[in-house]
């Protein structure tokens, strides 16, 4: 592997350093060569290093020393620590015996360790019953839904499970914020389940129809017509021979009928999607927001800048499920073999449901541009206060050299963000055509002026080098150089999320990182996906299509269900490539595209073979 420009910083002290170093040296010893040959060796975890046309350069303790020397060619061996062991919660890693003992046995332990202890003890306690107790409720609604099929079933395991869920966690959040005790909130929903379970069983021996999903359905639709009827014909539900609403004539009557139908379902399932999602947040945030005393009025606003986010990532599920029930329903109830009957094929019944879904991921792409990210700036904010934590940045410890502009690298033992200051600070300016040193700066303090936008470099020196020789020193009390002009936003930026920028800002955000060091593979995934993402709305259509007709003779519920797994696939090979293109195993633009263009040759496949 060939590595070109390449500056390594040696921050051991003196005396400990390999490869003949000095006990004069006080700052970095630094080596810059103009190209290097790497080689791994993973067995002993190193990298060989042969550069070529290098040199190294270390300051003295006394000002006036300064160590350079040049190589034409150099080996150094970089030995890669291996990264720290992260450890899980210990309550986890506990045997029952233990965690027994420290949830009721150990007085010692300070509350909110019992209260941890006690959680994750009835949480393993909990949890294998609620397997039996969901049978037992799910024995009575299969034998109520036999009407509706398998997949009626499947979706309402689905809504089961989540509403379990939503429920412990929530009061799992109440019991570790101490409102409510852990025992009551980790049997409670189990209890729930379990009276549920015999009631409804009980119903079962008791003679009568049992087909609860068709009793729901005929109340709505009962309720809706009664609704409809009071209504004025303009405004009217549905129309003289069926359930589908009204809507504008479209220049075919066939693709009015498809749209309307499409458009009915669109819109329940994505106020659906966004209703359960806003559901499951609120018992999520619940906790914190006892904790934090954060006011409903605040609570609110979060969530009115949260839907933004919540309809652009399921607005291409709610596509997928809305042509699987819309084409689903025509299916079973033959209205297609009508159709079809007349001369329409089921390309063309599926022309409009493509067009609008075309539409959709314009519109959807043009939403992330003007309007979610700064939804989700303001959104992302208010959860951290919420949760009561503060504005992430990039300031860490550990991050002590920044690629500067113009060919410079800065290094300091310390910034104090508060008064803009930055300690122990050296600069390194480097020639770009041999990528040479050409200029070191060193200052005990240089501290920031925004009257002059410049730094004020205090107690160092400055030496102009010219291969190993030093062609001019200077010592200086405090100066300013006014080309070093990155300002200490340039050092401390803040942690921007792509789902808060748009294309464009995430463009230059990335390029801005770049230049000052940072790694942004990641970034760059999440750039492409800015146009992959949205695209996926007619994707979606195309897929649901085909897998519509195969199965409406089964009906909505079939549809559903199909959903799910379609769905689920596409998140497991989105991931799958995110995560490829994340550790540089695929360039960015294939991780982000390799999604859309599997499925999108899936959907054009089964469109082409259909039987029309």
């Amino acid at each position: 592997m060939l590595w070109r420009q390449v500056f390594l910083a040696d921050l051991t002290p003196p005396d400990k350093r390999a490869g003949g170093a000095t006990e004069q040296g006080e700052g970095p010893r630094v080596t810059v060569a103009s190209e290097a040959v790497a080689i791994a060796d993973p067995l002993t975890n190193r990298i060989q290093l042969s550069m070529l046309n290098g040199s190294s350069h270390e300051a003295g303790k006394d000002p006036t020393d300064y160590i350079s020397s040049a190589f034409p060619r150099g080996d150094q061996t970089l030995e890669a620590r291996p990264p720290d062991e992260v450890r899980a919660r210990p309550y986890v890693e506990m045997d029952l015996g233990p965690l027994w003992n420290d949830a009721y046995r150990r007085p010692e332990l300070d509350a909110r360790a019992r209260t941890a202890a006690k959680i994750e003890l009835h949480q393993r306690l909990a949890l294998p019953p609620a397997c039996i107790l969901l049978a037992l409720v799910g024995i009575p609604l299969g034998v109520s839904v036999r009407k509706a099929g398998k997949s009626t079933a499947f979706v309402l395991t689905v809504f089961l499970a989540f509403l379990y869920y939503m429920g412990l966690i929530s009061l799992i959040g109440l019991a570790r914020e101490g409102t409510l005790s852990v025992e009551l909130a980790a049997w409670t929903p189990n209890a729930i389940l379990a009276l549920a379970g015999l009631v409804m069983i009980a119903r079962l021996e008791k003679p009568g129809e049992h087909d609860a999903i068709g009793a729901i359905r005929s109340w709505f639709e009962y309720h809706l017509r009664r609704l409809s009827k009071r209504l004025p014909r303009s405004m009217a539900l549905f129309g003289n021979g069926g359930g589908m609403p009204r809507f504008p004539i479209l220049p075919q009557l066939i693709d009015t009928y498809i749209l309307t139908s499409f458009a009915f379902y669109f819109a329940l399932l994505l106020v659906s999607f966004v209703l359960m999602a806003h559901v499951f947040f609120f018992f999520e945030l619940l906790s914190d927001v006892i904790r934090n005393r954060i006011p409903m009025t605040r609570v609110l606003t979060y969530f009115f800048f949260l839907t933004p986010k919540l309809i652009y990532d399921t607005t291409p599920v709610s596509v997928l499920v809305a042509v699987l029930v819309t084409f689903g329903i025509l299916t079973k109830q033959n209205e297609v073999t009508a159709l079809k009957a007349c001369g329409i094929s089921l390309h063309r019944l599926a022309v409009p449901v493509l067009l609008i879904s075309a539409l959709l991921s314009a519109g959807l792409f043009a939403f992330d541009h003007y309007y979610v990210p700064e939804a989700n700036r303001i959104q992302d904010a208010i959860r951290n206060e919420i949760k009561g934590r503060p504005v992430q940045t990039y300031l860490r410890p550990d991050r002590k050299w920044i690629m500067g502009q113009d060919w410079r690298i800065y290094y300091y033992r310390y910034f104090d963000q508060a008064e803009n200051v930055m300690l122990g600070v050296s600069v390194y300016e480097l020639d770009p055509k041999t990528f040479r040193l050409r200029r070191h700066i060193s200052a005990e303090r240089a501290r920031w002026e925004p009257s002059l936008k410049s730094w004020i470099f205090q107690n160092g020196w400055t030496r102009d080098i010219d291969g190993v020789r030093v062609a001019n020193f200077r010592q200086f009390q405090a100066t300013t150089f006014p080309e070093l002009g990155e300002p200490p936003s340039y050092f401390l930026k803040e942690v921007k999320l792509d789902k808060q920028m748009n294309f464009q800002e995430l463009d230059a955000y990335i390029r801005e990182l770049q230049q000052g060091g940072f790694d942004t593979v990641k970034l760059q995934v999440q750039f492409f996906k800015k146009f992959a993402v949205p695209l996926f709305a007619l994707i979606m259509a195309m897929i649901s299509a085909p897998f519509a007709f195969l199965t409406g003779n089964r009906g909505a519920m079939a549809g559903v269900g199909v959903s799910f797994g379609i769905a689920i696939a596409y998140w497991a090979v989105s991931q799958l490539f995110e995560q490829f293109g994340n550790v540089g195993q695929l360039p960015p633009a294939m991780a982000a595209w390799a999604p859309d263009a599997l499925f999108a040759l899936a959907g054009t496949y089964l469109l082409m073979r259909m039987r029309t």
